[in-house]
């Protein structure tokens, strides 16, 4: 698997290679994301990628993100740190953190992380500047540490999936196992 695919095959609960809005909900909410947030999420990211990561052939409704074709969704704006088939570029990563941390040069601070946002953003296509905004929001607010700093290792996380993990993992711990039978409930 390529580390975008990775990266989204947390939210493929089942494993199938599908991920169903369903499961997208269930993912927001297994890493700590509030209910309404949850369904808010799932339904964007299902109407923004659905359609491209459809394989050929399908036949509408476009509702589920097909693992295999994730690639075909990446967007404008972004760090470049996955290529154009989803596969993570060290050196761009990198680059996330030599251009932009300022203040410990393994880490960002929210500022920080807007800067990296402004710089990278597609002057010829504003329509995919909300899209790295909202990613990089979350990924701050879910991965930060308790001095407001995102590491190098844990935005390493992000790229190939194991952040999710260890958040829901974190999360379970805390006792939240009410909200995950909640999530089914509520979709």
């Amino acid at each position: 698997m390529t580390e975008l695919q990775k990266h989204v095959s947390f939210f493929d609960r089942n494993k199938d290679g599908i991920i169903t809005p369903l499961e997208t909900f269930q993912g927001f909410v297994a890493i700590g994301c509030e209910i309404a947030f949850s369904s808010a999420a799932a339904s964007t990211v299902h109407g923004a990628l659905a359609p491209l990561t459809n394989p050929p052939g399908a036949l509408p409704p476009y509702v589920n993100i097909y693992v295999k074709y994730i690639h075909k969704a990446i967007h404008g704006s972004d760090t470049g740190a996955y290529d154009s088939k989803g596969r993570f570029v060290q050196e761009k990563f990198d680059e996330i953190f030599t251009k932009h941390a300022h203040i410990k040069r393994d880490a960002l601070t929210l500022p920080e992380v807007e800067e990296m946002l402004t710089f990278n953003r597609d002057p010829l296509d504003p329509a995919s500047w909300p899209a790295a905004e909202a990613e990089w929001q979350l990924i701050y607010q879910l991965a930060h540490d308790r001095y407001g700093f995102l590491t190098k290792e844990r935005a390493r996380g992000i790229y190939d999936g194991t952040i999710f993990v260890e958040l829901e993992e974190r999360w379970k711990s805390q006792g939240s196992d009410a909200l995950s039978d909640l999530s089914a409930a509520a979709f």
